[in-house]
């Protein structure tokens, strides 16, 4: 572990000695969270995560950056790699990025998941790992944004390494779960195949206050020289993005929503219990919406660094799967913004979880929890 922090100072120490003034540049940034979570009869502190983002800007035109994700879960320090990219611009309208990025499909995963961002302690249901749709990739990248008038519009395209479909004939690999879709497929299921993706979004006011995304994912998932070679994945997204500072509440309302849908063409899997072969209609989706306010012209500095917060999200995994999910969230909360990128969350969740399978059982099940979260970006 000190042997990790000792080369990342070592790299800022080299890069703070550029002799070229005017001209490298490095920044630090990133974000912390800790917090108590209680759930039925039990409560644990959970977070305890810190995420430095390193920024270094060799040129006017090269850029680099990288997120280390280092967080305690279960007793245990785990350290990953959220993405490391080179960009290079190419003029105004047109940026190029090689490496890991997060994927702008839809816009949570890109631009509303760190822990200060998000208006919840949690992520909606389907947007963290093992979701609908995928969140990063190793691959290359164009986008940009162009005026239009006096709306604007952004673009990305992009390449990148190809998830990979569980079938089902790997006992390691949970083959309960055959069907499913690994997004981040490593070692011997890295995939031979290659994924194309984009997004395209709107936002039609001068003043950006209203954005509206497209997206779109599409990959071959079966391994070559099995049965499955000719599966493939076409995934979706539409995100709704609205900030408006209104005069009769006297604050600030914020809206956020977006719907994720995957659809993996028909196959064949055999059941890891009684090797009987069974299929099913292979589609997911998941879906949020929250509503904010902060009343910022009550007049009073405390009031003015309150904002209440709800978010409703589902979840539907296929019908016929041995992994069949239906699930429903509802989640409210008081936050207390101690300054812009510092706040303190109180939320009240509620899960109703209809789902098949030895963990969850038949039916339906309703789990209610309370967090008290504070995250700190810097």
């Amino acid at each position: 572990m000190r042997n990790i922090f000792l080369i990342i100072a070592v790299m800022a120490g080299l890069i703070y000695a550029q002799d070229k003034p005017g001209e490298s540049r490095f920044l630090l940034r990133g974000y912390a969270h800790s917090g108590l979570e209680m759930r039925e009869d039990a409560s644990t502190f959970v977070g305890g995560s810190f995420n430095p983002i390193f920024l270094w800007r060799q040129s006017q035109k090269l850029l680099f950056e990288a997120e280390l994700e280092i967080e305690v879960e279960g007793g245990e320090t785990n350290i990953g790699l959220e993405y490391a990219n080179m960009a290079y611009i190419l003029h105004s309208y047109a940026i190029l990025r090689l490496g890991k990025f997060l994927l702008p499909f839809g816009a949570f995963a890109e631009k509303l998941h760190p822990a200060w961002i998000n208006r919840m302690p949690t992520k909606p249901l389907g947007f963290g790992h093992d979701g609908v749709g995928p969140a990063r990739g190793l691959g290359v990248e164009l986008r940009g944004g162009i005026p239009v008038g006096v709306a604007k519009m952004s673009y990305s395209v992009y390449v990148i390494n190809g998830p990979v479909l569980n079938d089902g004939s790997d006992p390691t690999l949970e083959p309960e779960e055959a069907g499913k879709v690994n997004y981040e497929p490593t070692g011997e299921l890295e995939s031979e195949n290659k994924a194309i993706g984009g997004r395209v979004s709107l936002l039609p006011f001068s003043n950006s206050s209203m954005e509206i995304g497209l997206s779109g994912f599409y990959s071959n998932v079966g391994q070559k020289g099995t049965e499955y070679e000719d599966v493939t994945l076409f995934a979706y997204a539409l995100d709704f993005s609205f900030v408006k500072k209104v005069s009769f509440l006297s604050g600030v309302i914020d809206i956020k929503a977006q719907y994720n849908a995957e659809n993996v063409s028909d196959a064949y899997y055999t059941n890891y219990e009684d090797s009987s072969r069974y299929t099913f209609k292979n589609n997911s989706s998941s879906y949020y919406g929250q509503l904010s306010y902060r009343p910022v012209n009550l007049g009073s500095d405390f009031f003015n660094s309150l904002e209440i917060v709800g978010r409703y999200s589902a979840l539907s995994f296929p019908k016929g799967a041995l992994w069949e999910a239906d699930q429903t969230q509802v989640a409210v909360g008081i936050n207390y913004w101690i300054d812009w990128r510092n706040v303190i969350k109180l939320t009240y969740q509620v899960t109703d979880a209809g789902a098949h399978g030895e963990e969850s059982g038949e039916g339906q099940e309703s789990r209610d929890a309370v967090f008290i979260h504070w995250a700190f970006g810097f």
